[in-house]
């Protein structure tokens, strides 16, 4: 459905020129939901912003539907209303002079040829009805509230019935709660449609439990593509492991790699060995960080024998409500751990706590 290859975007600013994207390749399948999840400054709005049409590239290609939007090597380049995309945009981008009917209805007073007014209610009354704002026709929209509005955003992107969606940070302005709620109605309501659609967010909440792919950006680069739990389970290299939800990282060295057939090696750590999942590539006496997920680390008796049983000293506590969140000392390094509420543990006090191994995953520095 979306096919991108090689595509570059350079600024010239007073300080020079800069490179917000840098050889990104994209192949997003006809109905998938696929994310751009990076910081601020990563490329991600500018990659999606690329695709509407909205910023032309200094190189690379871009087709959409088995057509080619743009070439910078044959000097094509499509604009963005013959494309056929609906957008939503992170401020909703809604006419404050305009009601609801007249907002939703507007791509379709655009198009050529016209479109007479019977079809134009039949389709805007559609639309609405996707995303549950019926009877709202002559509301002005200053009136509506932020979900609403958000709300009327993705509606008036339908309303053309596009063969993709391209929605920028759409859910960043809205309340915690409610963020949550559209999350899930926004999920199911792409699912319905079967409509392609490229999500860009800095929330990794967002992206984990919306996508069927996500593509991790830096500094310009797509870092590592995977489906969200391949994502938050085997991150390719430190700034996934870090970006993507809490990660402990424990210093160590490659002592013993693989055996073939086995899916772990052994690493020292200033606790004592750890076994853990290794690169392909590290060999004995290379230094690695293994990165661990506070979810997978537990307290275990002074007397286990368990693989992966490290002992350190309690430092910090934080009450969370539904859990306590427990920083413990482990040599030079600090990890963190969740216990239950009710747990009794005291700061300064011995710990030993154990990992399984295939939780444990060591990355090259």
């Amino acid at each position: 459905m979306i096919r991108v290859e090689n595509l570059h975007v350079r600024y010239e600013t007073e300080r020079g020129s800069v490179h917000a994207v840098h050889g990104v390749e994209l192949e997003i399948r006809a109905g998938q939901f696929y994310t751009l999840l990076g910081p601020s400054g990563c490329g991600k709005t500018t990659t999606l912003r690329c695709l509407a049409g909205l910023e032309t590239p200094n190189e690379g290609q871009i087709a959409i539907g088995g057509e080619v939007v743009f070439s910078s090597t044959d000097g094509i380049f499509v604009p963005p209303w013959r494309r056929d995309i609906g957008m939503v945009f992170q401020s909703y981008a809604i006419w404050p002079h305009m009601t609801v009917f007249e907002n939703t209805a507007f791509p379709l007073r655009e198009m050529r040829p016209r479109l007479g007014r019977a079809e134009i209610r039949e389709r805007v009354g559609k639309a609405l009805a996707l995303v549950q704002l019926s009877g709202l026709e002559d509301r002005p929209a200053p009136f509506l509230s932020g979900g609403q509005q958000q709300r009327l955003a993705l509606a008036r992107a339908l309303v053309k019935e596009p063969k993709v969606l391209l929605l920028d940070e759409p859910l960043s302005n809205l309340d915690a709660k409610l963020r949550e709620e559209t999350r899930i109605e926004l999920r199911e309501l792409v699912d319905r449609l079967g409509i392609t659609t490229v999500y860009v967010t800095h929330d990794q909440i967002e992206a984990l439990t919306m996508s069927d792919v996500v593509a991790v950006m830096d500094r310009g680069r797509i870092v590592q593509t995977a489906a969200p739990a391949d994502i938050y389970q085997r991150p390719d290299n430190r700034f996934v492991a870090s970006f993507i939800g809490q990660t402990n990282f424990i210093r160590a060295t490659v002592a013993a790699t693989r055996r073939e057939g086995e899916e772990l090696g052994t690493a020292h750590t200033a606790s004592g060995p750890m076994r853990c999942v290794l690169p392909d590539h590290v060999q004995p006496g290379d230094e690695v960080v293994v990165a661990v997920r506070p979810e997978d680390i537990r307290p275990c008796a002074p007397d286990d024998t368990t693989e992966n049983t490290l002992e350190g000293e309690v430092t910090a506590i934080v009450y969370l409500g539904e859990a306590l969140e427990c920083q413990v000392s482990l040599g030079e390094d600090r990890v963190r751990l969740r216990l239950h509420p009710t747990a009794a543990v005291q700061r300064g006090q011995a710990i030993r706590v154990t990992i399984d191994g295939r939780a444990c995953r060591a990355l090259a520095e």
